[in-house]
């Protein structure tokens, strides 16, 4: 499934985990070691850059971490990023350089690509966002399937190919600049493609091309 490959979705020069994510063939193989990850980087990062504040806690000087936000380990918080007003990271999290976590955003088991922003009320949990993606206010990623199975990833778009990750729990992976709608539900296994945006009150699953334009599962439209 092409489309749904590392390669295709990120430029792994915009992460601090890139190294890390170069290891496996689809980002979904990550989740389940993003802890420990970080809890192996955070004590090599530059002193000079960062600080420490409390158990596998490691931030950067330049950050800007608003004194309501809950911050909670193993996490890394990179350069020039911004924690707003009443943010709660669970943990396991990667925040990138100059990324944006909203106002009463939460985030757990995830990796931010640098410029990304989840700026108004999102739920973000085990996925990853690519570079300059951005979540519109409202729109969340749904990580665990109703009837509690195991989530298969779907190309609904082209072959029907399908994969097994073996996962429970599994949100969305997004492309480099990938644009979601205010009040958008991306459902456990999205995968969208770069430069791709979801219409505002969408319901997204499975694979989504690059540079298209989802305005509902029936209306997938290439991007000119």
């Amino acid at each position: 499934m092409e489309n749904a490959k590392i390669v295709r979705l990120y430029n792994l020069k915009e992460t601090i985990a890139g190294e890390y994510l170069a290891a496996f063939t689809y980002p979904w193989e990550a989740l389940e070691g993003i802890s420990g990850f970080i809890r192996r980087l955070g004590p090599t990062l530059d002193q000079e850059r960062f600080e420490q504040r409390g158990e596998d806690i490691w931030v950067a000087k330049s950050a800007k971490i608003a004194p309501t936000a809950a911050l909670n380990g193993p996490l890394i918080i990179d350069e020039e990023a911004e924690i707003r007003h009443c943010a709660f990271i669970r943990g396991s999290v990667i925040v990138g350089k100059g990324t944006v976590v909203g106002n009463s955003t939460e985030l757990k088991n995830v990796i931010l690509f640098n410029t990304v922003q989840v700026p108004h009320y999102n739920y973000v949990g085990d996925s990853i966002l690519g570079y300059k993606s951005h979540m519109g206010a409202g729109s969340i990623t749904s990580n665990v399937k109703s009837d509690k199975t195991l989530v298969v990833v779907k190309d609904c778009y082209d072959t029907k190919e399908e994969i097994e990750t073996g996962l429970k729990k599994f949100g969305a992976m997004l492309g480099d600049e990938v644009e979601v709608g205010c009040n958008s539900v991306l459902n456990p296994g999205t995968v969208i493609g770069r430069n791709t945006n979801i219409y505002p009150l969408s319901r997204v699953r499975g694979v989504v091309p690059a540079n298209s334009i989802f305005k509902d599962k029936d209306a997938v439209v290439g991007k000119i």
